[in-house]
Protein backbone atom coordinates (compact mmCIF):
# COMPACT_ATOMS: atom_id res chain seq x y z
CA UNK A 1 0.00 0.00 0.00
CA UNK A 2 1.13 3.63 -0.96
CA UNK A 3 2.13 5.51 2.32
CA UNK A 4 -0.11 9.24 2.46
CA UNK A 5 3.51 10.87 0.52
CA UNK A 6 4.06 8.72 -2.20
CA UNK A 7 3.11 10.64 -5.42
CA UNK A 8 0.75 8.44 -7.00
CA UNK A 9 1.29 7.63 -10.28
CA UNK A 10 -0.82 7.61 -13.24
CA UNK A 11 -2.21 4.05 -14.26
CA UNK A 12 -1.85 3.23 -17.63
CA UNK A 13 -3.69 0.32 -19.75
CA UNK A 14 -1.30 -0.98 -21.85
CA UNK A 15 -2.43 -2.34 -25.54
CA UNK A 16 0.22 -4.44 -28.03
CA UNK A 17 0.20 -4.52 -31.72
CA UNK A 18 -1.59 -6.50 -33.82
CA UNK A 19 0.15 -10.19 -33.80
CA UNK A 20 1.50 -9.57 -30.63
CA UNK A 21 0.71 -10.18 -27.08
CA UNK A 22 0.99 -8.32 -23.73
CA UNK A 23 4.47 -9.97 -22.54
CA UNK A 24 6.06 -8.84 -25.86
CA UNK A 25 5.16 -4.97 -25.35
CA UNK A 26 6.42 -5.34 -21.63
CA UNK A 27 9.84 -6.68 -22.47
CA UNK A 28 9.88 -4.08 -25.63
CA UNK A 29 9.25 -1.05 -23.32
CA UNK A 30 12.39 -1.95 -21.24
CA UNK A 31 14.67 -0.34 -24.04
CA UNK A 32 13.56 3.10 -22.04
CA UNK A 33 15.27 3.45 -18.47
CA UNK A 34 13.68 2.19 -14.83
CA UNK A 35 13.63 6.38 -14.18
CA UNK A 36 11.01 6.64 -17.17
CA UNK A 37 9.16 3.47 -16.21
CA UNK A 38 8.74 3.94 -12.86
CA UNK A 39 6.74 6.89 -13.00
CA UNK A 40 4.00 5.61 -14.75
CA UNK A 41 1.60 2.15 -13.45
CA UNK A 42 1.24 -0.12 -16.54
CA UNK A 43 -0.65 -2.54 -17.18
CA UNK A 44 -0.68 -4.99 -20.02
CA UNK A 45 -3.12 -6.94 -21.70
CA UNK A 46 -3.80 -9.14 -24.39
CA UNK A 47 -6.14 -8.31 -27.20
CA UNK A 48 -9.20 -11.00 -27.62
CA UNK A 49 -8.55 -12.34 -30.71
CA UNK A 50 -5.97 -14.64 -31.32
CA UNK A 51 -4.15 -14.75 -34.78
CA UNK A 52 -4.05 -16.87 -37.44
CA UNK A 53 -5.25 -19.78 -34.80
CA UNK A 54 -2.26 -18.75 -33.19
CA UNK A 55 -2.83 -19.13 -29.25
CA UNK A 56 0.37 -17.13 -28.16
CA UNK A 57 -0.61 -13.47 -30.18
CA UNK A 58 -3.55 -11.35 -30.64
CA UNK A 59 -4.94 -8.72 -32.26
CA UNK A 60 -7.24 -5.83 -31.25
CA UNK A 61 -9.55 -6.40 -34.47
CA UNK A 62 -8.99 -8.02 -37.96
CA UNK A 63 -6.20 -6.70 -39.92
CA UNK A 64 -8.10 -6.43 -43.19
CA UNK A 65 -10.15 -3.49 -44.53
CA UNK A 66 -14.04 -5.45 -42.94
CA UNK A 67 -12.08 -4.40 -39.40
CA UNK A 68 -14.01 -7.35 -38.12
CA UNK A 69 -14.93 -7.54 -34.51
CA UNK A 70 -13.55 -4.11 -33.48
CA UNK A 71 -16.77 -3.18 -31.77
CA UNK A 72 -15.83 -6.68 -30.12
CA UNK A 73 -12.36 -5.33 -29.36
CA UNK A 74 -13.40 -2.22 -27.69
CA UNK A 75 -16.13 -3.56 -25.23
CA UNK A 76 -13.03 -6.09 -24.41
CA UNK A 77 -10.86 -3.47 -23.54
CA UNK A 78 -13.87 -1.40 -21.53
CA UNK A 79 -14.43 -4.55 -19.71
CA UNK A 80 -10.48 -5.18 -18.83
CA UNK A 81 -11.03 -1.41 -17.88
CA UNK A 82 -13.65 -2.11 -15.23
CA UNK A 83 -11.36 -5.24 -14.33
CA UNK A 84 -8.23 -3.63 -13.63
CA UNK A 85 -9.08 -0.15 -12.97
CA UNK A 86 -9.59 2.89 -12.63
CA UNK A 87 -6.90 3.87 -15.29
CA UNK A 88 -5.90 7.35 -16.32
CA UNK A 89 -4.22 6.90 -19.70
CA UNK A 90 -3.85 4.04 -22.03
CA UNK A 91 -0.49 3.00 -24.13
CA UNK A 92 -0.73 1.35 -27.65
CA UNK A 93 1.63 0.13 -29.86
CA UNK A 94 0.76 -0.55 -33.76
CA UNK A 95 -2.57 -1.53 -33.89
CA UNK A 96 -2.87 -0.99 -30.46
CA UNK A 97 -1.32 2.24 -31.23
CA UNK A 98 -4.74 3.08 -33.33
CA UNK A 99 -6.84 1.67 -31.28
CA UNK A 100 -5.31 4.01 -28.15
CA UNK A 101 -5.47 7.05 -30.37
CA UNK A 102 -9.03 6.49 -31.11
CA UNK A 103 -10.82 5.31 -27.88
CA UNK A 104 -11.03 9.34 -26.48
CA UNK A 105 -12.91 10.27 -29.47
CA UNK A 106 -14.89 7.28 -29.27
CA UNK A 107 -15.85 7.81 -25.10
CA UNK A 108 -15.91 11.61 -25.78
CA UNK A 109 -19.03 10.98 -28.51
CA UNK A 110 -20.36 8.31 -26.10
CA UNK A 111 -19.92 5.35 -28.06
CA UNK A 112 -17.90 3.48 -25.33
CA UNK A 113 -15.96 3.55 -22.17
CA UNK A 114 -19.20 4.83 -20.78
CA UNK A 115 -18.54 1.90 -17.32
CA UNK A 116 -15.15 3.61 -16.68
CA UNK A 117 -13.70 6.90 -15.81
CA UNK A 118 -12.48 9.82 -18.78
CA UNK A 119 -8.94 8.81 -20.19
CA UNK A 120 -6.63 11.72 -19.33
CA UNK A 121 -4.19 10.90 -21.53
CA UNK A 122 -2.03 8.77 -24.43
CA UNK A 123 0.93 7.73 -25.70
CA UNK A 124 0.94 6.35 -29.26
CA UNK A 125 3.74 4.51 -30.39
CA UNK A 126 3.66 4.19 -34.21
CA UNK A 127 -0.08 4.35 -34.30
CA UNK A 128 -2.20 6.35 -37.26
CA UNK A 129 -5.42 7.92 -37.46
CA UNK A 130 -8.33 5.43 -37.67
CA UNK A 131 -10.92 6.80 -39.95
CA UNK A 132 -7.92 8.58 -42.03
CA UNK A 133 -6.76 8.31 -45.49
CA UNK A 134 -4.65 5.24 -44.96
CA UNK A 135 -7.12 3.60 -42.50
CA UNK A 136 -10.76 4.34 -43.65
CA UNK A 137 -11.67 2.33 -40.59
CA UNK A 138 -15.25 1.06 -39.01
CA UNK A 139 -18.75 3.06 -39.01
CA UNK A 140 -18.40 2.94 -34.78
CA UNK A 141 -14.68 5.50 -35.24
CA UNK A 142 -16.91 7.59 -37.95
CA UNK A 143 -17.04 10.84 -35.52
CA UNK A 144 -14.51 10.05 -33.43
CA UNK A 145 -12.45 12.71 -34.64
CA UNK A 146 -15.13 15.35 -35.44
CA UNK A 147 -13.83 17.80 -32.68
CA UNK A 148 -10.39 18.02 -31.52
CA UNK A 149 -9.16 15.82 -28.89
CA UNK A 150 -8.05 17.91 -26.04
CA UNK A 151 -6.12 15.81 -23.57
CA UNK A 152 -1.97 15.17 -23.29
CA UNK A 153 -0.42 13.09 -26.53
CA UNK A 154 2.62 11.75 -26.65
CA UNK A 155 2.73 10.71 -30.45
CA UNK A 156 6.04 8.23 -31.11
CA UNK A 157 7.42 6.74 -34.63
CA UNK A 158 10.58 6.95 -36.29
CA UNK A 159 12.45 7.48 -39.54
CA UNK A 160 11.85 4.28 -41.38
CA UNK A 161 8.71 3.28 -39.48
CA UNK A 162 6.11 2.54 -42.05
CA UNK A 163 3.94 4.59 -39.67
CA UNK A 164 5.49 7.85 -40.53
CA UNK A 165 3.00 8.84 -43.21
CA UNK A 166 0.35 8.07 -41.25
CA UNK A 167 1.35 9.35 -37.43
CA UNK A 168 0.99 13.00 -38.66
CA UNK A 169 -2.76 12.89 -39.29
CA UNK A 170 -3.40 11.23 -35.72
CA UNK A 171 -1.09 14.25 -34.32
CA UNK A 172 -3.35 16.66 -35.95
CA UNK A 173 -6.40 15.37 -34.28
CA UNK A 174 -4.84 16.01 -30.85
CA UNK A 175 -4.90 19.58 -29.40
CA UNK A 176 -1.70 19.99 -27.71
CA UNK A 177 0.71 16.85 -29.06
CA UNK A 178 4.13 15.91 -27.73
CA UNK A 179 6.24 14.27 -30.49
CA UNK A 180 9.11 11.99 -30.21
CA UNK A 181 10.54 11.40 -34.37
CA UNK A 182 13.07 8.79 -33.58
CA UNK A 183 15.61 7.30 -36.52
CA UNK A 184 13.98 3.81 -36.16
CA UNK A 185 11.81 1.58 -37.65
CA UNK A 186 8.44 0.28 -36.29
CA UNK A 187 9.31 -0.26 -32.62
CA UNK A 188 9.82 1.28 -29.09
CA UNK A 189 12.72 3.45 -29.23
CA UNK A 190 15.95 3.78 -27.21
CA UNK A 191 15.39 7.49 -26.14
CA UNK A 192 18.44 9.83 -27.16
CA UNK A 193 18.60 13.30 -24.76
CA UNK A 194 16.12 15.22 -26.76
CA UNK A 195 13.75 12.30 -26.64
CA UNK A 196 14.32 12.05 -22.70
CA UNK A 197 13.43 15.90 -22.67
CA UNK A 198 10.05 15.17 -24.57
CA UNK A 199 9.36 12.16 -22.02
CA UNK A 200 9.58 14.13 -19.02
CA UNK A 201 7.81 16.92 -20.39
CA UNK A 202 4.97 14.68 -21.00
CA UNK A 203 5.33 12.95 -17.58
CA UNK A 204 5.07 16.21 -15.99
CA UNK A 205 1.90 16.71 -17.96
CA UNK A 206 0.00 13.47 -16.95
CA UNK A 207 1.37 13.55 -13.00
CA UNK A 208 -0.28 17.03 -12.91
CA UNK A 209 -3.53 15.58 -13.34
CA UNK A 210 -3.62 12.00 -11.56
Amino acid sequence: MESPTTPKKPRILCLHGGGSNASELKEALKVWPDYVVEKMDPVFINAPFPTNDDDEHFEWYARDETYENFNEGIAYIEERMVELGPFDGVLGKSQGGIVTGVLPGLQKQGLCLTKVGKIQHVIVISGAKLGGITFPGPKLAETAFSSPINIPSLHIFGEHDFAKETAPELVEAYVDPLVIYHHGGHEVPILDEEGLKIMFEFLKKINAIV
